[in-house]
């Protein structure tokens, strides 16, 4: 679900909480002073462009042959190392980048907040982020946060926000809190779902800059796909419909319709 549409889905009958991943586009491309010492020359505007915008760029090797994530985390939320390398292994199997993938991660304090909204979050990465494209090196800045979204409501709250071409935020906090509930998957594979979930649509999933190859778009729900027990399935953004999605605390994948438009578009 994208930014754009702002579907906050409110579904009667499920009997716990909704959890719902706000995820997709944000904003046009924007521009911005030189800040935190860059080299001269770094265009972040580059970084700073609609969902989607760099799908393509992300799944080929044409433009850019590696990628860098730059990862940031509240002190006391630090993603777990399984969670991280299974992120890197969904990478590797879908992005052709020759030259490697890399992560780094970096603590902050907390910014002091009990609530956050895109604009908080945008104004944040514009502070503390140092990795923009350069050369032949596509750059991606994730944020692990405390607080919760401003949006959430009692039918809803945000895990999870992919809202630049290049950027995310996990809401770690929230996470770790439904994670904590009885019969709930463990923290890592929440995290690593809604990790996924995420890049998937940075990746251009469904229908967001990566174009279909069939009609797989539940457009009821955003852009998210209609096949039950894929990744981009938008019970993968609630907290119900999450746990019940996920089977003996198996990661949900990506379907073969999913599949085919990455390939399409230059993934594996």
């Amino acid at each position: 679900m994208t930014l754009e549409n702002k579907l906050l889905l409110r579904r009667i009958g499920l009997p716990l909480i909704l959890v719902i991943l706000v995820v997709g586009c944000s904003t046009d491309g924007e521009s911005g002073p030189n800040e935190n010492n860059l080299p001269d020359g770094t265009d972040v505007s580059q970084n700073r462009k609609a969902v989607g915008d760099s799908a393509s760029d992300l799944l080929k090797d044409t433009n850019f042959s590696e990628i860098f994530f730059e990862i940031f985390y509240v002190s006391g939320l630090k993603p777990s190392q399984t969670t991280l390398d299974n992120f890197e292994n969904f990478l590797s199997l879908r992005l052709n980048k020759p030259d490697g993938i890399s992560i780094e991660l970096r603590e902050i304090s907390s910014p002091g907040q009990d609530v956050y909204s895109i604009a908080d979050i945008r104004s944040l990465e514009d502070e503390i982020r140092t990795a923009y494209n350069q050369g032949g090196t596509l750059k991606v800045f994730g944020l692990f946060i405390d607080g919760e979204y401003s949006e959430n409501t009692e039918n809803g709250s945000v895990l999870g926000v992919a809202y630049r071409n290049t950027s995310f935020v996990l809401f770690e906090e929230t996470i770790r809190g439904f994670s904590g509930q009885p019969l709930a998957p463990s923290t890592t594979v929440l995290e690593t779902t809604v990790l996924n979930h995420e890049f998937g649509h940075l990746l251009g999933l469904v229908n967001a800059g990566t174009p279909l190859q069939s009609a797989h778009q539940d457009e009821q729900h955003g852009r998210h796909c209609t096949t039950e027990d894929c990744l981009m399935y938008w019970t993968a953004e609630t907290g119900e419909g999450l746990i019940n999605m996920i089977s003996g605390g198996a990661i949900p994948e990506l379907d073969a319709a999913c599949l085919a438009d990455l390939q399409a578009n230059g993934g594996k």
